[in-house]
C-alpha cells in the first residue's frame, strides 16, 4: 500500500485517538492495539517516514496514559477543570458561538417587540410580575423582588431551578437541536424582554449594576448549555463516517462534561443572586467588580484558555500533526 493512500485510510481515526483521549481503561487499551498494528506496519514499509514518527509519538502518549502510576481521585478532578474540559470546549467553539448568536437575537428582537407594543412585556414576563415591580419602583426599591425570601431559601431555590432549566436546554437537543433552539428563544426574549422594561422606567443603567452581578454568570451558562443541546442534536443529524449510535454516545458524552462543568457556575450565580443581589444600593465600584470578575472569567476560561492550551498541545513534539 502507498503512504498516502495508507494515511488517508487511518487519518480521521488517528486524529480522534489524539483529539479525544479515551478516560476509559479498556478503550484506551483497544486504542493502544490499533496504534501499535499501524505503527508495525508503518515501521516495516516506511521506516524514516514522518508518519511513523507521528505514530511512534502518539502510542507513546497512550502507553504512558495506561501504564502510569494511580494517582489519588483528586488529582482526577484536577485534570478535568485543568485540560479535560477546556478541550471540549474549544474542541465545540462553533456550537458555543451559535448558541450565543441565536440568544441573542431573540434577546434584541423581544425589546424591539417591546418598544412597539407596551403590553408585550406582560406577556412575556405576566401581569403579576409588573404590577409587584411597578409598586416597588412606586416605593422607591425597583429591585425589591431580591429581597422578598430568606437567603438561604433564595440562594437554594435558584441554585436548583437554574440547574434544572439548563438541563431542559441542553436535553431538549435530542429534539434534533429544535427543542433547544426553543428553549435559547424563550430565554432570550425573557432577557430581552426583562431588561428593556427597566430601561424604559429610567432604571437602565441601575438595573445593569443590579441584575447582571449574578446575570453574567446564570445567563453566560444557559448560552452554554445551549451549546451542549447543539452538540447532542447534531450528533443525531451529522453523524459523518461514524455510526449515528457512537456519534449519539460522543455526543451526549462531550454535551455532559459542559454540563458538569457548568453546574459550580450555577451555584455561584444562586449564591451571587440570594446573598448578595439584595443589596441593591451596594456601591458601584463593587457591583462593577463582580459585575466584570464574572465575565473576564466566562471569556478567559470559555475562549482563551481553551485556545491556548490547543495551541500548546499542538505545539508538542507528541502530538506533531502531519
Amino acid at each position: 500500500m502507498r503512504e498516502g493512500l495508507f494515511i488517508r485510510k487511518n487519518i480521521d481515526k488517528w486524529k480522534q485517538y489524539q483529539s479525544e483521549p479515551a478516560t476509559d481503561p479498556d478503550e484506551m487499551a483497544a486504542q493502544f492495539t490499533e496504534l501499535v498494528n499501524d505503527l508495525g506496519y508503518a515501521k516495516t514499509f516506511y521506516p524514516h517516514s514522518k508518519v511513523t514518527q507521528y505514530l511512534n509519538g502518539l502510542a507513546s502518549r497512550i502507553y504512558l496514559g495506561i501504564y502510569r502510576n494511580k494517582k489519588e481521585e483528586s488529582s482526577r478532578i484536577i485534570r478535568f477543570w485543568k485540560s479535560e474540559l477546556p478541550l471540549v470546549v474549544r474542541k465545540y467553539h462553533r456550537e458555543i458561538a451559535c448558541s450565543f448568536l441565536i440568544f441573542v437575537l431573540f434577546a434584541i428582537l423581544a425589546a424591539f417587540s417591546a418598544a412597539h407594543d407596551e403590553n408585550f412585556v406582560r406577556g412575556v414576563l405576566g401581569n403579576g410580575y409588573v404590577d409587584m415591580t411597578e409598586d416597588n419602583i412606586a416605593k422607591g426599591d425597583p429591585f425589591g423582588v431580591y429581597k422578598n425570601e430568606g437567603q438561604l431559601s433564595m440562594f437554594l431555590y435558584i441554585a436548583v431551578h437554574n440547574i434544572q432549566v439548563s438541563f431542559f436546554v441542553f436535553v431538549a437537543g435530542l429534539f434534533i437541536s429544535i427543542g433547544t433552539v426553543w428553549q435559547l428563544f424563550s430565554n432570550g426574549v425573557m432577557v430581552g424582554a426583562f431588561q428593556y422594561y427597566f430601561f424604559s422606567k429610567g432604571l437602565g443603567w441601575k438595573s445593569v449594576l443590579v441584575i447582571w452581578c449574578h446575570g453574567t454568570l446564570e445567563i453566560s451558562s444557559i448560552i452554554i448549555a445551549g451549546a451542549a443541546g447543539f452538540i447532542l442534536g447534531n450528533s443525531i443529524l451529522f453523524p459523518g463516517t461514524h455510526k449515528r449510535m457512537f456519534s449519539v454516545k460522543r455526543g451526549a458524552r462531550d454535551g455532559m462534561k459542559l454540563m458538569i462543568g457548568l453546574i459550580p457556575i450555577f451555584i455561584t450565580a444562586a449564591f451571587l443572586e440570594g446573598f448578595v443581589t439584595r443589596y441593591s444600593r451596594m456601591p458601584v465600584w463593587l457591583s462593577l467588580f463582580i459585575l466584570l470578575s464574572s465575565l473576564t472569567f466566562i471569556v478567559w476560561y470559555f475562549i482563551i484558555y481553551p485556545i491556548r492550551m490547543e495551541r500548546r498541545i499542538k505545539a508538542s513534539p507528541l502530538t506533531e500533526p502531519l
